[in-house]
């Protein structure tokens, strides 16, 4: 009977997986195909800006229709990637109207102007979409959980062309200290699913930055990584003070939203008009290649900050997370060859630094360097990574990330992101 019973169990540990593997690769084409539609649009909303400068005059407009669109559909108080992190951690409700609404809303900021990403508002569709499909299914709390995560990892790896990085940044932005690792083979086939579909489209063929520079591991370098990584972590703990800061402000002197979005449009179009150029409008992709070939903008980390706090604590909907690499490139540019580090392989160090210290999401920012970079130096990497994440405390980008583990100690604190 003992054997019987232990083959009986073999056989529905394989029953599950086989059901898990076809959930993910379902989960994996739509999110895909919906991320690949997502981005296109952005991509298009970009380049119609680009040929139409004028339309950044639209910006005040653009926020306040936002605002009314949510407000129509009963999501005026949405908010946004903290959301799916509930959904994960706590089965909090997701529901199917926030993909549209991103959709559309994360459109209307680009085409206009705002400074916003799309990675992050592609964890909501992703999220979204999936936990829709996880009530279609009539799955239980604990599986729509990782249905959730499955939606993550497709959108994020679909739109950004990594999908290691997709895969374990899903199961780690969560929790901090804490992995879901019965999500670890669904949240990869769902990754690895949305990738290929995006590549039907002839989307990521390469990596998007690679690097060929590279500085040889020893004790100067391993010095100057270090140096890097604490000064990432102490931009990253600026760009999650200013971001968090910004909405308390406006709501502080605008109570009304449909002010506010109005108002914060406003703001980034004078801004807009005092440096003279778009180049902090947006989300920034093309900004952070033309840094990686060689430019320096001294003060371009900063207004980069500046802009994306008025656009999104206005009410402006997308991600932060390009706006965070933009950061960090500018910053890195700038910092790392001051140490004595090159120039694009400073960039690149700055982009996964910034990126560590405001996800606290370490594995996730390796594995980022490898898919997004090429893999050079990695080790170097990892060390300025490493410095990042314990340095940045406990400040974060997403105020429902729970730090379950000191940084310092090996002590349980299981405190919310500041």
């Amino acid at each position: 009977m003992r054997g019987a019973d232990r083959l009986r169990e073999h056989l529905r540990e394989g029953g599950v997986f086989l059901r898990w593997v076809l959930y993910a690769c379902v989960i994996g084409v739509a999110v895909g195909l919906a991320a690949v539609a997502f981005l296109l649009e952005v991509d298009w909303a970009t380049g119609l800006r680009g040929r139409h400068p004028w339309l950044v005059f639209l910006l005040p407009l653009a926020g306040v229709v936002i605002v009314l669109l949510y407000r129509a559909c009963g999501m005026e108080k949405d908010r946004g990637t903290d959301l799916v992190l509930v959904a994960v951690r706590e089965a909090g409700p997701l529901r199917l109207r926030t993909a549209p609404l991103i959709f559309a809303a994360t459109a209307l900021t680009h085409l206009c102007g705002g400074s916003a990403g799309r990675e992050g508002a592609a964890l909501q569709l992703g999220g979204s979409l999936a936990a829709w499909a996880g009530r279609r299914f009539r799955l239980d709390e604990k599986d729509e959980r990782i249905m959730v995560m499955c939606g993550m990892a497709a959108a994020f790896s679909a739109l950004f062309g990594a999908p290691l990085t997709a895969a374990v940044f899903a199961m780690e932005v969560v929790s901090v200290g804490v992995m879901y690792y019965a999500a670890m083979v669904p949240c990869l086939v769902s990754a690895l699913t949305g990738l290929l579909v995006a590549r039907q489209f002839g989307l990521h063929a390469a990596p998007p930055y690679p690097v060929e520079e590279a500085a040889a591991l020893s004790p100067v370098s391993m010095l100057q990584a270090a140096g890097l990584g604490l000064l990432c972590a102490l931009t990253s703990i600026l760009f999650c003070k200013v971001i968090h800061a910004a909405p308390k402000v406006y709501a502080k002197y605008l109570p009304d939203p449909l002010l506010r979005a109005a108002a914060g449009g406003v703001l980034v179009l004078l801004l807009t008009l005092l440096v003279e150029e778009q180049t902090y409008n947006g989300a920034g992709d093309a900004v952070i290649r033309r840094l990686m070939e060689g430019e320096t903008i001294p003060a371009a980390f900063l207004l980069k900050i500046l802009f994306t706090a008025l656009t999104l604590g206005a009410g402006f909907r997308g991600g932060e997370i390009v706006p965070v690499l933009f950061t960090g490139c500018a910053f890195g540019t700038l910092a790392g060859p001051l140490l004595g580090l090159p120039h694009a392989l400073s960039g690149a160090m700055g982009m996964a630094g910034v990126f560590c210290g405001a996800t606290n999401c370490p594995l996730s920012s390796i594995l980022m360097a490898y898919e997004l970079f090429g893999g050079q130096g990695l080790p170097l990497f990892a060390l300025c990574i490493g410095t990042s994440y314990m340095l940045s405390g406990y400040y974060g980008l997403y105020r429902e990330q729970k730090i379950v583990y000191s940084k310092f100690r090996t002590e349980w604190i299981d405190k919310k992101a500041k």
